[in-house]
C-alpha cells in the first residue's frame, strides 16, 4: 500500500484527494489517501465577494467539509506543524506523527493583515475590513449597509494574492451597490493597485481601467503600501490617500510549516516545477493551488486543472515512470462588473486574456473581455458546479488545456 498525504482540504486538496481515490479504485491500485486540515467546514472562497452585498449567505458557501471527501479518504481535523521531508512524515498539531510515500502540498494562501503596520489597529474591523475571510466578508457587510458617504478605498497591499481579479470585482460591485442605495454620488471610490495598470496584462488591463472610468472609480497606480496610519494609507515612497472606509486585500502567505521547511519559499509557498508540479529537490512531494510559487493566478480554475496533471503525475511518479509537463498555467475567470453583468477572462503562461468566444468558438456561449448577463449568470452557476461537480472530481466538459481556438489579438483578425 502507498501512503499519499495531502495537506489541505480546501479546492486543491479536496479535488485531487476525490480524483486519486476514482483513479486508484479504476486501477485496483492500493492507496492510502490522507487529508489533513484543520477546518471543519468548507468554505466557498468566491461566495466571499457576494456576502459584504448581501448577494449570498453563508448557508451557499459553507458546508461541512467531510461531505464532499469521498468515503475511504482518512480525513484528520488538526494543523500540520512540522514537515519533515528527510523522514517523510508531518508532524500533527496534538505530536502524532503521519508517514507518506508522496506528498501533495494544498495549504493554500493565507492573509496577513499584521503585516502592514497599523492596519490592525485601533480601526481594524471599524473602518478597515478585509473580504477574503469569513469574518471580515461578514464584518464588512454591516459596515457598507451604515456606510452613508465618504470615501471608499480598495486596496491591495502587495502581490501575489489569490483571485487577483476579485478587488476589481469588488470595486465594480460598490459603485451597483452605492447606486442602488441612491448614493453614489455622495461616496467617492478608488482603486488603489501595486501594479502599473489595473490588470497585469495589457489587453485586459485596458478593459478594466476603461471601465473603472466609466464607473467613476478612480484608478492609482504603483502604490505600494507601508503603512497605515490616521485614516490613511501610506506608501513606501510616502504617498497617502485618505480613507473613510478601507476595504484592504492583505499580504498573502504560505504555510507556517511549509515556510520552515526546505521546499518553501520565504512567503511559504512551495517551489515546484511549473509543468510538472513537482518539487525539484524531493520528486516524491507536490503541489498544487495556492500553495505553489508557479506563475499563474492564484484561482480556482488553476487549481482545478493543475489537479488533473497532478491525478496523472502521481501514478506515474509511483510507477516508476516519468512525470509530464503537461500544465500550461491555463486559468479563466469570472469578472462581476455590478448591474447584474460581468466579463470572462481565459488565458496562460504563454497568452494573455484575449477577446473571443469560449469554452467554444463562435458559439461561445460565454463572451471573452464583453461585459455580458450571460456571463454574470455563468458566474452564479459556477457555485453548483463547484459543489456539484469540481469538489467531487465529475466530468467537466472543459480542458485543462489552454487553447486559442475562438481568440484573437486586437486589430489582427481572428488568430
Amino acid at each position: 500500500m502507498k501512503r499519499i498525504l495531502i495537506l489541505g482540504g480546501g479546492t486543491g486538496g479536496n479535488i485531487l484527494a476525490n480524483r486519486l481515490q476514482k483513479d486508484a479504485r479504476r486501477q485496483k491500485f492500493d492507496l492510502q489517501i490522507t487529508v489533513v486540515d484543520p477546518e471543519k467546514d468548507h468554505l466557498y472562497q468566491p461566495g466571499l465577494l457576494f456576502l459584504p452585498f448581501g448577494m449570498t449567505t453563508l448557508k451557499k458557501i459553507v458546508k461541512p467539509k467531510r461531505r464532499s471527501i469521498l468515503k475511504g479518504i482518512r480525513l484528520i481535523e488538526q494543523a500540520a506543524e512540522k514537515l519533515d521531508t528527510a523522514a517523510r512524515s508531518v508532524t500533527l498539531a496534538d505530536g502524532s506523527i503521519v508517514p507518506y510515500d508522496v506528498l501533495v502540498v494544498a495549504t493554500g494562501a493565507r492573509v496577513s493583515p499584521e503585516e502592514t503596520d497599523g492596519l490592525t489597529g485601533e480601526g481594524w474591523y471599524k473602518n478597515r475590513f478585509d473580504f477574503y475571510t469569513l469574518e471580515g466578508a461578514t464584518r464588512l457587510q454591516n459596515a457598507l449597509q451604515n456606510f452613508q458617504e465618504g470615501h471608499l478605498v480598495v486596496n491591495i497591499v502587495d502581490m501575489p494574492i489569490k483571485c487577483p481579479v476579485a478587488p476589481l470585482e469588488f470595486a465594480f460591485l460598490a459603485d451597483a451597490f452605492f447606486k442602488k442605495r441612491g448614493i453614489r454620488d455622495k461616496v467617492r471610490i478608488s482603486y488603489v493597485t501595486p501594479l502599473d495598470n489595473a490588470f497585469t496584462k495589457p489587453v485586459a488591463a485596458a478593459v478594466f481601467k476603461n471601465l473603472l472610468a466609466e464607473k467613476n472609480i478612480e484608478l492609482i497606480t504603483e502604490f505600494n503600501t507601508g503603512k497605515v496610519e490616521n485614516n490613511q494609507i501610506i506608501s513606501w515612497d510616502d504617498r497617502a490617500v485618505d480613507f473613510d472606509l478601507l476595504v484592504t486585500v492583505p499580504v498573502h502567505n504560505g504555510a507556517e510549516c511549509i515556510k520552515n521547511s526546505d521546499i518553501g519559499d520565504d512567503l511559504g509557498f512551495v517551489r515546484v516545477d511549473n509543468a510538472t508540479l513537482q518539487n525539484p529537490q524531493h520528486p516524491e512531494v507536490f503541489a498544487l493551488g495556492d500553495a505553489t510559487t508557479v506563475p499563474a493566478s492564484k484561482a480556482g480554475s488553476v487549481t482545478h486543472f493543475e489537479s488533473e496533471t497532478l491525478q496523472e503525475n502521481i501514478f506515474r511518479y509511483l510507477a516508476g515512470e516519468n512525470v509530464i509537463a503537461d500544465f500550461d498555467g491555463h486559468s479563466n475567470c469570472f469578472i462581476e462588473t455590478g448591474g447584474g453583468k460581468a466579463a470572462v477572462i481565459d488565458f496562460s503562461y504563454e497568452v494573455e486574456p484575449l477577446p473571443g468566444s469560449y469554452p467554444l468558438p463562435i458559439l461561445g456561449p460565454l463572451r471573452l473581455l464583453k461585459v455580458t448577463r450571460l456571463n454574470h449568470w455563468g458566474k452564479l452557476a459556477f457555485r453548483l458546479i463547484y459543489w456539484y461537480l469540481m469538489l467531487p472530481a465529475r466530468y467537466l466538459p472543459v480542458g485543462r488545456h489552454f487553447s486559442m481556438r475562438g481568440k484573437h489579438r486586437p486589430n489582427a483578425g481572428n488568430a
